[in-house]
């Protein structure tokens, strides 16, 4: 099979498309034949070495897969619903970016009908994401209000359409006018430019003082403290990734007169079993929203595998709006 590797730490040219043997599915799996693998943080990240994947996976980068199945045990497929030539969407611990990809079974989703493969592909890693960590470690009900960092990015996306989509009020920030601007197209109620304006300060004024009830968290660092201040009582924050370093100076006072909660979550080390409990919320929640066309993956460029130096390295200018999506 063709796939993707990193040839050695470093910038987006150590990406290479080289042959490798196929894989073979294991009890628990099956084996897909990929037509798109999206693009996520993570891959960045483990591309510069800092992101290893876990005991057993791939060596190979990507994280979510769409296509068809190809392999599996029979009797396996069948009780999770599944057959060979079924079209699905699969979240792995590695090995997305390649033309055969093995996947646990109770990882795996249907692809739903009204999507392409493109748009399957845009699904898992940031679907199970939002809601592991907006929905059920934060517990946003509907009427409550979340605050999402990086609206624009590809997790920002699916906060904003699903948060919408069951009943929250959404402010997101972006770092420009027009990345705003695209947040407010596709569902959020307010969007702040954190170039240019104080998101304490916004997000104080557009709730009224009361502040927001949930805030998703990809920086860290120095945000930490800030967003205490811009959280409502029993507020909760919940963060995801450390873009903008370890370090977090907070008033721990605040914390405890507004009874708030500080969670950190991350999901690719999570057993297959944790990961299941997240497949089937999806499957029941979820997915008839998106069958309904009421939720739909945004997709902001589509590469071809050869191209995915060309991937990373818009990924990592943060031009991009939604998601990035290789195809085979």
């Amino acid at each position: 099979m063709r796939a993707v590797e990193i040839g050695q730490f470093g910038g987006p040219e150590v990406l290479r498309l080289v042959t490798r043997p196929a894989p073979v599915p294991a009890a628990g799996e099956l084996l897909v034949r990929v037509s798109a693998s999206g693009v996520n943080r993570p891959d960045v990240v483990q591309r510069k070495g800092h992101y290893p994947a876990p005991p057993g996976a791939s060596d190979l980068p990507g994280l979510e897969v769409a296509g068809t199945v190809v392999g599996g045990d029979p009797a396996e497929l069948a009780a999770a619903g599944f057959k060979l030539g079924d079209r699905v969407c699969a979240l792995v611990a590695g090995g997305g970016y390649a033309e055969l990809c093995v996947a646990p079974i109770a990882q795996a989703l249907p692809a739903p009908a009204a999507l392409s493969d493109v748009e399957a592909a845009a699904l898992p890693e940031t679907f199970f994401t939002v809601w592991q960590n907006v929905f059920e470690i934060a517990r946003l009900q509907p009427g409550e209000t979340l605050l999402v960092q990086g609206g624009s990015s590809g997790i920002g996306v699916t906060a904003i359409l699903l948060a919408k989509a069951l009943g929250s009020q959404v402010i997101v920030t972006a770092g420009s006018d027009d990345k705003c601007a695209a947040c407010v197209a596709l569902g959020a109620d307010h969007a702040i430019n954190y170039r240019t304006q104080d998101f304490v300060e916004e997000a104080k004024r557009l709730t009224g003082g009361r502040g927001v009830n949930v805030v998703l968290d990809m920086v860290a660092g120095d945000y930490v403290g800030r967003e205490l201040q811009c959280l409502a009582d029993d507020g909760r924050l919940a963060i995801i990734a450390v873009q903008g370093g370890t370090k977090s100076a907070i008033d721990a006072g605040l914390v405890l007169r507004k009874r708030l909660q500080i969670t950190g979550s991350t999901l690719r080390a999570r057993t297959v079993a944790y990961k299941a409990q997240l497949a089937q919320a999806l499957r029941d929640k979820v997915w008839p929203l998106i069958e309904a066309g009421r939720v739909k993956p945004v997709i902001h460029k589509v590469f071809d595998a050869a191209q995915a130096a060309e991937a990373h390295a818009l990924m990592e200018s943060s031009t991009h709006v939604g998601k990035i999506v290789l195809t085979w």
